[in-house]
C-alpha cells in the first residue's frame, strides 16, 4: 500500500493545533504507544498533570504500558522528570516536555534528591577527655611519714610488674589509699603482694584504674582498739635524809625522809 501525503492547500489549521517535528513522529527507536503519548503531552496546556494516575484515566493502555512508554521518552529526551520541594515542603514530581531533544537522559530514578551539601568548617580532632580514676580509701592522718612510704611504695611496683609503671599523677592519686592501708597495720610487703598478686594476662591499659580498685575493694577492717596502758611508776633513786640520815626513795629536791617531814611541822 503506498501513502500518499494530505493536500494542505485547503486543509490548513488557524487554531488548535500544535506543531510536532518528524523526529519525534518518525523516531526509529520509539515505539508506537510512546510516540502517541509525547504528541499528547505536547498538545496539552502547561500545566495539566501528565502522572501515570491520570494518564491511565485518560487512556486504555493500563499503567504498566505508559509507565514504559514515559520511561522511553524520558530517555531519548522527550520529557524531564525532577523531584523538588514545595515551599511547604512537600516533594512534588515535575515533568517538563521537550519538543526538541538535545541529548538522551538516563530516567529518572523515583528517589528525592539528595538536598545541596552543607558548608563544612575543618575541625581539628579533639582529644577525648580521659576518664577519671576511680576513688580510693581516705586516710585518717596523713602524715609526711607515712605519704614518703606510701609513694615509694607505689613508684618501685614496676620492678615487680612493668606494667604497673605510674605516673607522678596516678602516684599522687593512689598514696592515699595505700596509707590508708598501712593505718590498719598492713606491712608494705603484705600490700605490695596484695596489689600485684594475680593480675591479668593481658595488657594493662591504665594500671591506675586496676590499683585504685584493689585498694578499695580489698581494704582490711581498723584494728581493734586497744586502750592505752597505764603509766609506768617513777622509781627514784636512794638518798639520805638530812635529818636522821636514814636512806629513802625520793626526787632530788626532797631533803628529808616521810618521817622527818612528819615529826618537823616546818617541813611540811
Amino acid at each position: 500500500m503506498d501513502f500518499r501525503p494530505p493536500d494542505t492547500s485547503t486543509l490548513s489549521h488557524t487554531t488548535r493545533f500544535v506543531v510536532i517535528g518528524n523526529h519525534l513522529t518518525q523516531h526509529p527507536e520509539l515505539s508506537l504507544v510512546a510516540i502517541g503519548l509525547a504528541c499528547h503531552i505536547q498538545s496539552l496546556p502547561t500545566g495539566t498533570p501528565v502522572d501515570i494516575k491520570s494518564l491511565a484515566a485518560r487512556f486504555k493502555e493500563g499503567t504498566k504500558r505508559i509507565a514504559d512508554a514515559l520511561r522511553e521518552l524520558e530517555t531519548h529526551g522527550y520529557l524531564r522528570r525532577e523531584r523538588v520541594r514545595t515551599p511547604t515542603g512537600r516533594i512534588i514530581t515535575r515533568t517538563t516536555s521537550c519538543n526538541q531533544p538535545h541529548q538522551r537522559r538516563e530516567p529518572a530514578t523515583t528517589d528525592c534528591p539528595a538536598p545541596p551539601p552543607r558548608p563544612t568548617r575543618e575541625r581539628t580532632p579533639q582529644p577525648r577527655p580521659r576518664k577519671a580514676l576511680p576513688t580510693v580509701p581516705q586516710p585518717g592522718y596523713a602524715a609526711p611519714a607515712l605519704l614518703q612510704q606510701a609513694t615509694d611504695l607505689l613508684t618501685t611496683l614496676r620492678r615487680h610488674d612493668p606494667r604497673l609503671l605510674l605516673s607522678a599523677t596516678d602516684t599522687e592519686h593512689l598514696a592515699p589509699g595505700v596509707i590508708a592501708w598501712l593505718e590498719r597495720e598492713v606491712t608494705p610487703t603484705a600490700l605490695r603482694h596484695a596489689l600485684t598478686d594475680n593480675l591479668p594476662d593481658e595488657p594493662l591499659h591504665r594500671p591506675a584504674a586496676l590499683l585504685a580498685h584493689r585498694l578499695t575493694d580489698g581494704l582490711p577492717p581498723l584494728p581493734p582498739y586497744r586502750p592505752p596502758a597505764d603509766p609506768v611508776p617513777v622509781r627514784h633513786g636512794l638518798r639520805n635524809c638530812d635529818g636522821c640520815d636514814h636512806a629513802f626513795r625520793a626526787p632530788e629536791t626532797e631533803t628529808h625522809c616521810p618521817n622527818c617531814r612528819t615529826t618537823d611541822p616546818h617541813r611540811l
